[in-house]
This record gives C-alpha cells, sequence and structure tokens, in this order.
C-alpha cells in the first residue's frame, strides 16, 4: 500500500493507493473520498465483544469501515481526521502500542487491533477504561489535535492527561493530581498521566478540553 500525507501540519490528510486486492481498515467517518470502484464493508472494529469494550468504556466508534481494491488496477482513498492537527503514520516491525481515544485513523498491512485495561485512574480522569492497542508488522495511521511529538522516555515522565496521545504498550500509565488538591484545582492542570518506563510516547501540542473550556463562556 502506498500513502501520502498532505497539506501538514495543521490540515493533514492521508492520500491512499491501493494496489490490486490491498486493502485498509478505518475509523468510521474517516473517508474524505475515494474511486468508484473501491468497495466498503462496516464491521465491528476487532470483534463484536472488543468492539463493544471500545465503545462504551475507551469512547471510541463502535464499527469500522474496510476499503479493499477488487480491481485489477489501482484505486485512490483519502482519510482525514476531524480535528485540525498533523497525521502520522508509525511502522510497527512487531511492536505495541496504545492510542487515546479519537486518535486512531486507520490501520493496514498486518497490524491488529485490540483493547487494554488502563485501569480506574484513568476512567476517573476521563481517559476511559480501555485503550486502542495495535501489534503485528504493519502499519498504524493516527492523528492529534496540532503537532505531534515523539518521546523516548527512560524512568518517570509526566504529561497533561489531554496532551497524550500514545505510548508504547510496555510503558506503565498512572493518572494522578498535578500537585495536592489545592493546587491542582487552582493552577488549572487538575490530573496528570504519570508515565514510567522505557520506550516511545506521543504527545500533541493541543488539548481538546482545553478548547472546549475555552469556548464554553464564550458561547453562552
Amino acid at each position: 500500500m502506498k500513502y501520502d500525507i498532505r497539506y501538514r501540519p495543521a490540515f493533514a490528510a492521508i492520500f491512499v493507493t491501493l494496489e490490486p486486492k490491498e486493502k485498509i481498515t478505518a475509523e468510521a467517518g474517516a473517508m474524505v473520498s475515494m474511486d468508484a470502484n473501491i468497495t466498503m464493508t462496516t464491521e465491528f472494529s476487532g470483534g463484536l465483544f472488543p468492539a463493544l469494550i471500545r465503545k462504551f468504556f475507551g469512547g471510541e466508534s463502535l464499527f469500522v469501515n474496510v476499503f479493499q481494491n477488487k480491481t485489477s488496477r489501482p484505486l485512490n482513498l483519502v482519510l482525514t481526521q476531524s480535528v485540525i492537527g498533523d497525521i502520522e503514520a508509525l511502522k510497527l516491525d512487531g511492536k505495541s502500542i496504545c492510542l487515546e481515544a479519537g486518535a486512531y485513523i486507520a490501520h493496514a498491512g498486518g497490524a491488529k487491533m485490540g483493547v487494554k485495561w488502563a485501569g480506574f485512574a484513568s476512567w476517573f480522569a476521563g481517559e476511559g477504561l480501555f485503550k486502542l492497542q495495535f501489534s503485528g508488522k504493519g502499519r498504524v495511521l493516527f492523528g492529534g489535535y496540532g503537532g505531534i511529538t515523539h518521546k523516548e522516555i527512560n524512568g518517570e515522565f509526566i504529561v497533561d492527561s489531554s496532551h497524550l496521545l500514545g505510548y508504547d504498550s510496555n510503558i506503565k500509565l498512572n493518572v494522578g493530581l498535578s500537585g495536592g488538591l489545592l493546587s491542582s484545582i487552582t493552577s488549572g492542570e487538575g490530573f496528570v498521566t504519570k508515565l514510567k518506563g522505557k520506550g516511545n510516547i506521543l504527545i500533541q501540542s493541543r488539548s481538546v478540553s482545553g478548547l472546549v473550556g475555552f469556548l464554553r463562556p464564550k458561547v453562552r
């Protein structure tokens, strides 16, 4: 599968070329346009039970769309995300990664979608009980609100919960207050995500919840 990410960094979109017999699975609603001969089918994301977990405990869509080229010539497909920001592709090569709700756009080439328990602390912070987990040897395409930073950690690292986009599955995640109870409330930081381990994490430069909080008093 060939793809080209254009209009970066603010309005990124994925231009996919599907060769004969190739297919790509995408989040519901991610399609912008496609050649008329591409076959699209809708299915539960990862199976019925994982899809229900993903929907009701992870804040994701219940369904995904599978786009397949059943013709004898290359066909084109364009995918994007709902927020303004950058998009990246990650080649798994046997590694496993977890994505926050809303980050996933598509996967292909042997990447397997599943869910991973995130804990009650994550749910209490509004981040869901489960995270999307991808493993295998394919590619995962994901996006963030704003720019995307890759950060290698070795030990402990703290990220504002609304800015964390993803992390290697071996990294342990915990959610807690940014400081004491009073300082956490008055500083505006609230809950933060505390990551521990060795690996790569993904951070988005903007916060959707921060934008909502900024706009709410202005639209009343």
